[in-house]
């Protein structure tokens, strides 16, 4: 009795043991993290000489040096930014359907109020950015949070085909309700324009991420470093995109006379959106199909499942420490397109591949930026968008 006594004390000593290290290595990741500091950092689509010169950083760390306030020149890039926008593939599409809202002021030969609606709906634009970007900002969120639910991509497949069939003549979509003449029509014209800027803002959030993504995070560098103009940083970057939108409502009287080119243009539009709605229709198959397979596994999981990115980085900060080597951390997802766009091209280069073999690469994959495990080290690192790229380097 004595020595199965002894032999259950020792089976406990060892259970307990297992179950420490288990819980030190998913468990205890933030006190790992504490033994490390963070020499760099950037976000977005990095070339290789870009991602070169931030692993340059591991050799010799320099100095924090306080961000000095923008000037004018820093603001006026933003705007030319902001202005950039309304040319990437995401917006394009959408002019067809802005032009038929915008078009009622001109349609009611009234320069003045073509201006007016112009002005409404970049307005939308504008306190769309702004808004979303002081949340970001303010509540440590990430930006892109959005692109990352399948029911929001499932949605932005429904309205992108809506439009595609609407181009095609297929379905119908009748805007001149919203273009009469007189009080009523103006307000509801209005309300509309300003509601079609807030959509086309987020509809443009696949393209624009990258150019959104850099201004949040010079935001939040003048913003933890106390300059508080860094918060209206977000509102000048939309107030940017919605620059021309007020001349083209006034000026649309000068575009050419309806006829047979106008088919043709709608075509070439309706094939883009169509392009857009197999893209966002895909990505959401994919994101429910993860999440499906994510519950199985919990289902079938016979005690708490510890989750793998976690277990991933606490497995790289502790191989760092232990080998004395700088920590390269890639938060990515596949809903990211610039972060696959990485791996096609940067990631491929061999002068990166050399020097990352010199290092510890964690790749953190945030597929769910609401998830539990993953918002915390997001929160930890103060990641505002994907693709985030740290330089971590143990503390001596």
């Amino acid at each position: 009795m004595r020595d199965n006594g002894r032999w259950a004390v020792w089976a406990a000593v060892c259970w307990m043991g297992v179950s420490f290290a288990y819980g030190a290595e998913v468990g205890d990741w933030r006190e790992l993290a504490e033994r490390f500091d963070v020499q760099a950092r950037e976000t977005g689509y990095l070339k290789s000489e870009e991602l070169l010169a931030l692993l340059d950083r591991a050799v010799s760390a320099a100095a924090p040096v306080a961000p000095a306030g923008l000037g004018a020149a820093g603001l006026l890039l933003i705007v030319i930014g902001g202005l950039a926008l309304n040319l990437t593939p995401c917006v394009l599409p959408m002019i067809p359907v802005n032009l038929a809202i915008i078009g009622a002021g001109a349609r009611a030969q009234s320069r003045a109020r073509g201006f007016l609606l112009g002005g409404l709906y970049g307005l939308g634009m504008t306190l769309a950015y702004g808004a979303l970007g002081l949340f970001v900002l303010l509540t440590g969120r990430t930006f892109g949070v959005l692109n990352a639910s399948p029911w929001f991509n499932a949605a932005m497949a429904a309205l992108f085909l809506v439009m595609t069939l609407a181009l095609f003549d297929v379905v119908r979509i009748d805007l001149s309700r919203f273009q009469r003449a007189g009080p009523g029509g103006a307000r509801g014209t209005g309300g509309l324009a300003f509601g079609m800027g807030v959509v086309a803002a987020l509809l443009a959030g696949a393209c624009v991420a990258p150019v959104v993504i850099s201004v949040l995070a010079l935001a939040g560098t003048q913003y933890a470093a106390g300059n508080w103009t860094g918060l209206w940083l977000p509102f000048l970057l939309g107030a940017g995109m919605a620059l021309p939108w007020p001349f083209a409502g006034a000026g649309l009287s000068f575009l050419p006379k309806p006829g047979a080119w106008m088919k043709w243009v709608k075509i070439v539009f309706g094939v883009a959106i169509l392009g857009f709605a197999v893209y966002y229709g895909r990505l959401a198959h994919g994101q429910f199909a993860a999440r499906a397979k994510r519950v199985e596994r919990e289902s079938a999981a016979t005690g708490p499942a510890a989750d793998p990115e976690i277990t991933r980085l606490a497995e790289g900060l502790r191989r760092g420490l232990a080998e004395g080597k700088p920590v390269f951390v890639d938060f990515w997802a596949t809903w990211c397109k610039n972060c696959l766009a990485m791996e096609r091209t940067t990631f491929k280069d061999p002068e990166v591949i050399r020097r990352l073999d010199g290092m510890v690469v964690v790749k953190f994959q945030a597929e769910d930026p609401d998830a539990p495990a993953t918002k915390a080290a997001l929160e930890r690192y103060q990641v505002i968008g994907l693709p985030t790229y740290l330089l971590l380097a143990p503390r001596r």
